[in-house]
């Protein structure tokens, strides 16, 4: 029987753990991460899964340590996989499985290689992302491909819902291409890392919004970060603004960026003229509908550079 370490956390690797487990694979050890302590975990847990197979699961801090590289090395499996690890793997845990180590990424590798794909393919407008599972090397997401699946970006997708589908696309490119991997048949394709480029993890203040910036390039921050994650917000002489669904819409008009009521909606005015619908914000804490506008500034526009 083919054996295998596994390396997972989140939903991508619940759902990929769980094609090995369909697949006949022997998974001798899986090595997760605790739940962060303030992180909002929306995900599945790993860990629950393994301990309801009966597969030993550790937590540690640094999975290069001796307790957890003992374990490795007497569970001497065929293959190692990654299935959105959050931490790098260094040469000498990827040295261990006998017929190498493969990674499941949120991206059209060589594209958006690095941390959180996902959110940095929506921010920029593409119109596909996808999952890769690829040769794991000492660089990070540039060994070669095994397989890959594309998903569609649609202009109002929300990062958590392209997430959805990558997950899927995951799925389903390890449950195809793992037959081939097991009886040695597979094909891999190198990687053109001149294709791609490689991006770093974000934080909340990421999500701070630049009012100079088009409307287009708003919207796509105001959906890569919302829900579940802090959301693309501006802080104003009237407190926090936060922006957690917008809309674009063919209306363009005149005058600085701001924020205006018009047949009981609110519509945002960016810097290039261009107009979004707000669906859902915050302002200081309260939810900011269009009886709340009305309340507090009337009939007149809300400046967002003042």
């Amino acid at each position: 029987m083919t054996s295998a370490v596994v390396f997972a956390y989140h939903n991508v690797g619940v759902r990929c753990l769980s094609v090995l487990l369909a697949q006949g694979i022997d998974v001798k050890l899986v090595v997760t991460h605790e739940d962060a302590a303030g992180e909002n975990i929306w995900f599945s847990s790993v860990k629950s899964l393994a301990q309801e197979r009966g597969i030993p699961v550790v937590t540690p801090v640094d999975p290069h340590d001796a307790a957890t590289m003992a374990l490795l090395k007497a569970a001497s499996p065929d293959f190692l996989f990654s299935f959105y690890y959050r931490s790098m793997l260094k040469p000498a845990i990827l040295e261990i499985p006998r017929r190498g180590g493969f990674n499941m990424h949120g991206s059209l590798l060589p594209k958006y290689r690095g941390r959180v794909p996902i959110n940095w393919a929506v921010i920029h407008g593409e119109t596909e992302a996808g999952a890769t599972l690829h040769e794991m090397v000492e660089k990070p997401d540039a060994g070669r491909i095994v397989d890959q699946m594309a998903v569609p970006i649609l202009p109002n997708d929300t990062a958590e819902e392209v997430f959805s589908k990558v997950l899927v696309a995951a799925e389903i490119t390890l449950q195809r291409a793992l037959p081939s991997l097991v009886d040695g048949s597979a094909k891999l394709q190198p990687m053109d890392l001149k294709q791609g480029s490689y991006f770093g993890g974000r934080k909340a203040e990421d999500g701070r919004i630049d009012w100079t910036q088009s409307a287009a390039a708003i919207h796509n921050l105001v959906r890569a970060v919302t829900h579940p994650y802090p959301g693309a917000f501006s802080d104003l002489r009237d407190g926090r603004l936060v922006i957690w669904r917008t809309l674009a819409v063919e209306q363009r008009s005149s005058g600085d960026p701001a924020i205006f009521c018009k047949n009981d909606q609110l519509f945002l005015r960016c810097a290039d003229g261009a107009t979004l619908r707000l669906l859902s914000a915050e302002l200081d804490g309260v939810a900011l509908t269009a009886g709340v506008f009305r309340s507090r500034f009337g009939n007149t526009e809300f400046a967002l550079l003042a």
